[in-house]
């Protein structure tokens, strides 16, 4: 095994050929940026050494001369290659003669200062001698930190510079020289191993660098691959809910048609159940949609001054039923704060905390009640099973849920507190929790109070109000169910109406000579890539009018309910209600009335 294998070996375990590669490259860089002001430190302290020594008479002045040249030669080609690697910047793999070149001229500059205290002045000089060996320690012993990034080129400089008058200082006759000998192994010795230990963690050091920048890589790589998972499910998410929505809607649309056809009591009972089972697919479709739409940035906030009290006591009363079949006390703690927040936001919020306390508490109670402080803090007490500390922040992730291994529907998705934690966060309320396993709950949020000047406004539901005409309705929907089933149900509300499955077939309707509609209600995604939008916009611009329209989708795809709400175009979700649906027909109606009103005025 070679010299500079046994020095390699001191250095540290070998690295991988990536890793060797990059280390290399440090280690270069490393030398070169260190080097320049320790050589010329040397070179000045080698003419310094050398004019004072002439000076005292006991040095010849050529050969002095000559020596601090030499000294200042070794300094210079260390400059010079530095410069010479700076213009290049050679690629890793080529760093190799680089390294070579260094470390043969350490051992040239090494080889001077070792040869000085044996041959610049005669063997009867002791004192003289001591001088430069004291010089040539102190110059080896500032090499460490130069030259420690690469062990061969510090071990080729420190070697021969201390070992040549050690071993010639053991044969030597003078007794204080040979005594010296002892000295200098020792000294060899103990700083040779601070040079060893100082490249080994310099070389740790690069290889945690190393190590530190794979992992940051990976996990950036790790990042991407998790947020493409996470798109592709909100994809899957977004499609499965479309295709699903589509026959849900369809059949709330025949049952709203149903009711107004003459049948017995049990086919009205029939058509009750059939209802209530549509409005349990649509909590579920709506648990979904909200998360596509917080995750889609489309909702609005809008605050307002409002009593908090009638709020909760309507949340209560509508889970008041469900408690009591559990014999769990539901109790609301009244209150007589105002608020300034949204209401209907703040209302799903408390509405899922309320209803998670009382699906989760079998016996005890449920408490609802408020905190007055710089904020108003709304909590929810019960005295459930608890939530278990590894588990409280996980419970807020998306179908996540303790206690329901089977999966069982009755028992929700597991999304209500993932979109607590969302509402919570775009209303800047403060969300916490607090549990203690087998005594139960606490969730509660800080809610902005209002003014004093402020003052409560109360709900306002104008839908059930709204009195509308009846007009021509273009109904396009690439589904024929969906088209049959809101043609029976616009024609049972009084209204006349066309249907068509694209935009080609509703403007072929128009060349037809069909008069200007009252209202378009069109699908948001139709077949071949067309758009609700892009129809909409074509029928307006065929009857030069702005006809009152409005989207209706089962997509919840975040980008795509961005679009959609851009459009600025009435939105609604399927299965729409009937309700809702005639709600919005009769706002849209309105509005084309007192549209028509105001051109007249």
């Amino acid at each position: 095994m070679g010299l500079f294998q046994i020095i390699q070996k001191l250095a540290g375990p070998p690295l991988d050929e990536e890793a060797s590669a990059a280390l290399q490259a440090e280690q270069v860089r490393a030398l070169f940026r260190n080097v320049a002001p320790a050589v010329v430190a040397a070179a000045a302290g080698a003419s310094l050494l050398a004019a004072l020594l002439i000076h005292l008479g006991v040095l010849d002045r050529v050969r002095g001369t000559l020596w601090a040249l030499y000294i200042a030669a070794g300094g210079a080609a260390h400059v010079l290659l530095h410069g010479v690697y700076r213009r290049r910047r050679s690629p890793p793999a080529q760093l190799r003669p680089w390294t070579w070149t260094f470390t043969a001229i350490c051992l040239a500059e090494g080889a001077g200062w070792g040869w000085a205290p044996l041959s610049l002045v005669s063997a009867n000089q002791f004192d003289s001698k001591m001088l430069i060996m004291a010089i040539t320690i102190a110059i080896s012993a500032g090499s460490i930190p130069t030259f420690s990034p690469y062990l061969p080129a510090l071990m080729s400089f420190f070697l021969a510079a201390t070992v040549p008058y050690t071993l010639v200082s053991v044969t030597a006759s003078n007794p204080m020289q040979q005594a010296t000998a002892l000295m200098m192994a020792l000294y060899i010795a103990t700083v040779g191993a601070l040079g060893v230990i100082a490249s080994r963690n310099f070389k740790e050091m690069v290889r945690l660098r190393i190590q530190t920048s794979h992992l940051a890589q990976s996990l950036k790589v790790q990042k991407e691959i998790a947020e493409r998972a996470n798109v592709a499910k909100s994809n899957f998410l977004a499609a499965a809910s479309h295709d699903l929505r589509q026959p849900v809607h369809a059949v709330g649309l025949f049952v709203g048609a149903l009711r107004s056809v003459a049948m017995p009591s049990e086919g009205l009972r029939l058509v009750e159940q059939i209802e209530t089972s549509i409005s349990a697919m649509d909590t579920l479709f709506s648990a979904i949609l909200d998360i596509s739409r917080l995750d889609a940035g489309v909702v609005d906030v809008h605050p307002k001054p409002f009593s908090i009290q009638p709020l909760l006591d309507r949340i209560c009363l509508d889970h008041a039923e469900e408690a009591s079949a559990k014999g769990v006390r539901l109790i609301s703690v009244p209150s007589a704060a105002l608020v300034h927040t949204d209401p209907v936001l703040i209302e799903r919020i408390l509405r899922n905390l309320v209803s998670n306390a009382v699906r989760y508490t079998e016996r005890g109670r449920v408490v609802v009640g408020c905190r007055r402080g710089s904020a108003l803090r709304i909590e929810v007490w019960d005295t459930g099973p608890g939530i278990p500390p590894d588990q409280q922040e996980r419970i807020f992730q998306e179908y996540f849920q303790l206690g329901n291994p089977e999966r069982d529907r009755a028992k929700g998705l597991g999304l209500g507190l993932a979109i607590v934690r969302r509402l919570t966060m775009l209303l800047g309320c403060e969300l916490l929790l607090r549990s203690e396993l087998g005594r139960g709950s606490c969730f509660s949020i800080a809610v902005p109070l209002a003014d004093d000047a402020d003052e409560a406004l109360g709900d306002n539901d104008e839908a059930s109000a709204i009195m509308f005409g009846r007009g021509l309705v273009l109904v396009i929907d690439d589904e024929v169910a969906i088209r049959e089933a809101m043609a029976a149900l616009l024609t049972g509300w009084g209204h006349q109406v066309v249907t068509a499955g694209s935009g080609a077939e509703v403007l072929a309707r128009v060349v037809e000579g069909v008069a200007r509609p009252e209202l378009i209600i069109c699908d948001y995604r139709l077949r071949a890539g067309e758009t609700g939008i892009e129809v909409i916009e074509s029928l307006r611009s065929e009857y030069n009018a702005t006809i009152p329209a409005m989207l209706i989708t089962g997509d919840t795809a975040p980008d795509r309910l961005a679009e959609a709400r851009a459009s600025g175009l009435l939105l609604l979700h399927k299965p729409v209600p009937n309700g809702k649906l005639r709600a919005a027909v009769a706002h849209l109606m309105q509005w084309r009335e007192d549209q028509a009103t105001e051109a007249y005025a």
